[in-house]
C-alpha cells in the first residue's frame, strides 16, 4: 500500500452495514411515445427517458435535506453522502441505512454515531428561522467552502492506463447508453481497469453513489483514481478528499476553484480527459507516461 506522507487516512468500513429496503422500488427507465423529427422527416417512436424523483436524506429520523436522483442504489448514495459531506469522520461511525419507497419519492433513513448525530442536530438549531439558502447547511461564506483534507500519497497511474479507462467508461454507461441524460463516476485500479460504475442524473450523486459502493464493500480509496463524465467543480474536489481520493480525471473541464482546492489538498486533477488528449492541472507526480 502506497505511503501516505503523513497525512490522515480515512478509516476502512469494518462493519458490515445493515441495510433495509421497504416499498416498492420504482422503475429507472420511463417509455414514452415522441414525436422524432430527423432531416425532414417526422415519425412517432417510443423513447426511454430516465427517472428522478425526490429523494429525503434523513438522520435519526430528523430531515437532512432533500436531492433530485436517480431511484438506483439509494444505500450507496446515503452512505457516500454522510461520508462525502463531513457529516461522519469515519466509515464505521455509519450504523444503517434504510430505504423506503412512497409512490413517487424516497426516503434514506440513516444511523450514525450518537455524538455525530448531535452535531448534526446543534447545525439545525442554529439555522431555525432561516426562510431561505443558496447553499443550504451554512451560515457565512467562508462555511460554504469546507476546507479540504489532505490526500495520502495515492496511485501511480500512466497515460495508457488513464486513456483505456477513459475508452472503457463509453462502454460501461448503461442508463446513459439508452438515455443520454446522466452522468456516471467510476473506480479505476490501476492494471486492472474500471472496476465499479455508479450513474445518476446528478454529478455529485453519481459520485457519493460510488462512494458508498466502495465503503459498502469494505474497500479503500487509495490504490486507485477516480474517473468522472462531468465537469471537475469545487463539490467535486471536496466530496473525493474528504474519502481520501489523490487521483481525480474529469472528462470535462475544471473551475477554478476546484483545481485550487485539488492543490491545497495534494490531489491529482486532470480534466479535458478524452480519447487521445487530457490535461493535468495539479500535482502531476502521480501521472507517469510508462
Amino acid at each position: 500500500m502506497p505511503e501516505s506522507n503523513g497525512a490522515p487516512q480515512p478509516e476502512r468500513a469494518r462493519v458490515a452495514l445493515q441495510t433495509v429496503e421497504s416499498g416498492a422500488p420504482p422503475q429507472v427507465l420511463a417509455e414514452l411515445a415522441v414525436e422524432r423529427w430527423r432531416e425532414g422527416l417526422l415519425s412517432r417512436e417510443r423513447d426511454l427517458v430516465v427517472e428522478e424523483l425526490p429523494v429525503g436524506l434523513f438522520y435519526h429520523g430528523v430531515p437532512h435535506g432533500v436531492m433530485l436522483a436517480t431511484p438506483a442504489d439509494l444505500e450507496d448514495f446515503g452512505v457516500g453522502f454522510t461520508l462525502s459531506e463531513g457529516l461522519v469522520e469515519e466509515a464505521r461511525e455509519i450504523h444503517d441505512v434504510q430505504v423506503v419507497y412512497g409512490a413517487e419519492t424516497a426516503e434514506v433513513r440513516i444511523g450514525v454515531a450518537w455524538e455525530r448525530f448531535t452535531a448534526l442536530l446543534e447545525q439545525r438549531r442554529r439555522l431555525t428561522g432561516r426562510t431561505g439558502c443558496g447553499l443550504c447547511g451554512v451560515e457565512s461564506a467562508e462555511q460554504a467552502i469546507r476546507a479540504v483534507k489532505p490526500v495520502g500519497a495515492g496511485p501511480a497511474v500512466t497515460v495508457a492506463g488513464l486513456h483505456s479507462a477513459i475508452a472503457e467508461l463509453a462502454h460501461r454507461q448503461p442508463l446513459n447508453a439508452r438515455t443520454g441524460s446522466v452522468h456516471a463516476a467510476a473506480w479505476v485500479g490501476p492494471d486492472r481497469g474500471i472496476e465499479v460504475v455508479r450513474e445518476d442524473v446528478g454529478r455529485h450523486n453519481a459520485l457519493d453513489k460510488l462512494i458508498g459502493a466502495r465503503v459498502r464493500s469494505g474497500a479503500d480509496f487509495s490504490g486507485g483514481f477516480l474517473l468522472l463524465t462531468s465537469r471537475a467543480s469545487y463539490e467535486m474536489i471536496q466530496k473525493s478528499a474528504a474519502v481520501g481520493i489523490a487521483f481525480l480525471a474529469a472528462l470535462s473541464a475544471p473551475t477554478a476553484l476546484a483545481v485550487r482546492l485539488a492543490e491545497r489538498a495534494g490531489m491529482t486533477l486532470v480534466a479535458f480527459a478524452r480519447e487521445r488528449q487530457h490535461v493535468v492541472y495539479t500535482h502531476p507526480r502521480r501521472l507517469r507516461s510508462v
